[in-house]
């Protein structure tokens, strides 16, 4: 485990957690009314098209997964998502480039301070999301402890200068998992007093948590709103709006980890966050819902939230055509055995594990017809180009999607260096 042992760090914390907790908050009273409407209503206007986005997204989607063999998944959702990291980090203004993000998986920090604190974050940000994908949360992700949970885990790999704050009494350090005690602006948005985040959250989850698959992803788009909207901490909230929104997704669109909404979002930061403003628009009079925000420019948002989803699914299903990826990976590894800079062999290598998606190293000799001095060559050199991974020096050898081969493999799934 790479952050740092959460039961532990989390025991440790409980009683501040409590404190955080009991201490009385400004509260100014506002209702439930406040955060209305979570959802464009059953006789909204604006619900057909919305409910035509999902049948899409939801059918493409499943394609996208159904089009990808069985054995690349695991090594494809691992690419996803070190590029989820990165666009939802960018988001944010931290530029730390895949191919950093790999290195600090690997435990190469750069001597730089800073670096290696942008490096230790996105490495957090992806032990999240990996217990996330491999089905951490207990319940629904819109469930206030499941957001705390979210919080609390991201903010237990992130050195101490990241932690940093400033508050109206002056630094601080961040409190993971904690709910924000005193009053935020975000540009021209002063969100509701700290006293009213916890009965919003629950409502919330009350809401999003109702059964019906339409209403249930149109709800993906409408939280990712709400929940940036009540801002219920006092940093971060934007990456674990991002997180909840993509364990979302996993649950009610079935993305399996294969695409990520955040290249979407950060290729237009911007046009982002303008649509995000927009959507905290009061409501514009007895025509736009029912409650104290705008229905019309929460459908808008949540159109625009859900073709970003669609934008991203179909861009992953150009990228990842069986075909075109094979020819892509098979060319790649023959001109590096061209090139000098892979054994003879390695080819073959490749091909096995685009069609296995793992290899027993033991199979290497016979698959080659090399002694196993020659079949480890083979594997230590395909290791080292980042072209297949391995749990240990006798786990099964898996084909590894590295940021550093993206450029040919996945063109345009990372920037270029």
């Amino acid at each position: 485990m790479l952050f740092r042992d959460l039961p532990s760090y989390k025991a440790a914390l409980e009683p501040e957690l409590e404190t955080e907790l009991t201490l009385p908050l400004p509260d100014r009273g506002e209702t439930l009314m406040a955060v209305e409407p979570l959802l464009p209503e059953e006789s909204s206007r604006h619900r057909p098209k919305l409910e035509d986005l999902v049948i899409e997204l939801v059918a493409a989607s499943a394609a996208l997964r159904g089009a990808i063999p069985d054995g690349m998944h695991p090594a494809l959702a691992d690419a996803v998502r070190a590029m989820n990291c990165y666009y939802s980090n960018l988001i944010e203004g931290h530029h730390t480039h895949p191919i950093d993000i790999e290195r600090a998986l690997a435990g190469d920090f750069s001597a730089e301070p800073e670096k290696r604190d942008l490096q230790l974050e996105a490495r957090a940000h992806i032990d999240v999301q990996a217990w996330i994908d491999h089905g951490g949360l207990h319940q629904h992700p819109m469930h206030p402890d499941a957001i705390r949970d979210i919080h609390a885990r991201f903010c237990a790999g992130l050195p101490a200068d990241l932690l940093r704050i400033e508050t109206p009494d002056g630094p601080a350090l961040l409190t993971p998992g904690a709910l924000r005690s005193s009053d935020v602006r975000v540009g021209r948005h002063v969100a509701l007093s700290p006293g009213a985040v916890p009965r919003l959250l629950t409502h919330m989850h009350s809401a999003y948590a109702r059964p019906g698959r339409l209403s249930s992803v149109i709800g993906i788009a409408c939280a990712h709103h709400r929940l940036a909207w009540v801002h219920p901490f006092p940093d971060l909230n934007g990456r674990v709006t991002r997180m909840v929104s993509h364990a979302l997704l996993l649950d009610h669109v079935g993305s399996a980890g294969l695409w990520s909404v955040s290249r979407g979002l950060a290729r237009n930061e911007q046009d982002y966050k303008r649509r995000l403003m927009a959507a905290d628009e009061p409501r514009h009079g007895g025509a736009d819902g029912r409650g104290a925000l705008s229905e019309q420019r929460l459908a808008e948002f949540a159109e625009y939230f859900l073709g970003t989803c669609l934008d991203q699914v179909r861009f992953m299903g150009d990228l990842m055509q069986p075909a075109r990826l094979r020819e892509r990976i098979l060319n790649w590894g023959h001109n590096a055995v061209q090139s000098g800079t892979l054994p003879p062999g390695s080819e073959l290598v490749l091909r096995e594990a685009l069609y296995l998606g793992t290899l027993d190293r033991a199979a290497l000799p016979a698959l080659l017809n090399v002694g196993e001095r020659q079949a480890r060559k083979v594997s230590s050199a395909l290791l080292a180009t980042g072209a297949l991974a391995s749990a240990s020096t006798r786990a099964p050898l898996r084909l590894n999607f590295s940021p550093r081969l993206a450029p040919y493999w996945m063109p345009g799934l990372f920037p270029d260096r």
